[in-house]
């Protein structure tokens, strides 16, 4: 005959039981201690979650304007770039001197294929002031089309530069109906560069006043 056993259930033991009643108010402080530990931690990981991703975006932003894009203008060679927003030397001298010569020697027969020329590196900001301007020597040209004028940078004065502009002391020499005049003063070099590229800002002749013979 089978006898039954049965199973007799247990009544879930109190664990503050016979413990002093500040234990209890003890482990309420440590459990809520715990807590709060564990909510600053977790807040200072998210703080430096952010102050991660911050410090590498700025990494990544310096690298992208440290980065070098080669821009060679007219057709030129040599140590010419733009690193950023700052082009080489080599390639302020060679942009100097194109934009000397565009905009500086030119006759009834080549300014309109030259201004051209320039007008394509114009800022769009700055383009329909550089056409009117231009427009002006042209309709000068139409008039008096003997009229021719050579510009030269100067070799016994420096040319300066900026992140901005280039002052470059030139000399300007015109000559219409056989009649020749020298001046002497300096252009001043407007620009900006935008990805990487080269834009005329303004052309602008200051100090030439004198005339040498």
């Amino acid at each position: 005959m089978f006898s039954r056993i049965g199973k007799s259930r247990r009544e879930p033991v109190d664990p503050l039981a016979g413990k002093p009643a500040s234990f209890g108010i003890h482990r309420y402080l440590q459990g809520s201690s715990n807590l709060f530990e564990e909510n600053r931690l977790l807040k200072f990981a998210i703080v430096g979650l952010f102050g991660i991703t911050a410090v590498l975006g700025a990494v990544i932003y310096s690298a992208d304007r440290n980065e070098r894009t080669v821009v060679v203008p007219f057709g030129s060679g040599g140590d010419l770039y733009v690193t950023g927003a700052k082009p080489s030397a080599a390639y302020l001298r060679t942009i100097t001197r194109n934009i000397v010569a565009l905009a500086g020697t030119y006759s009834a027969y080549s300014a309109d294929r030259q201004f051209a020329e320039l007008l394509s590196i114009v800022h769009p900001s700055a383009y329909n002031s550089m056409r009117d301007s231009l427009n002006s020597i042209l309709d000068e040209l139409a008039n008096n089309p003997t009229l021719s004028i050579a510009t030269y940078i100067r070799p016994d004065q420096p040319v300066e530069w900026s992140d901005r502009d280039i002052l470059v002391p030139v000399e300007k020499v015109r000559v219409i109906g056989g009649v020749i005049r020298k001046f002497r003063g300096n252009l001043r070099i407007r620009y900006a560069v935008e990805n990487g590229r080269f834009w005329l800002v303004a052309l602008n002749e200051e100090s030439f006043n004198a005339e040498t013979r």
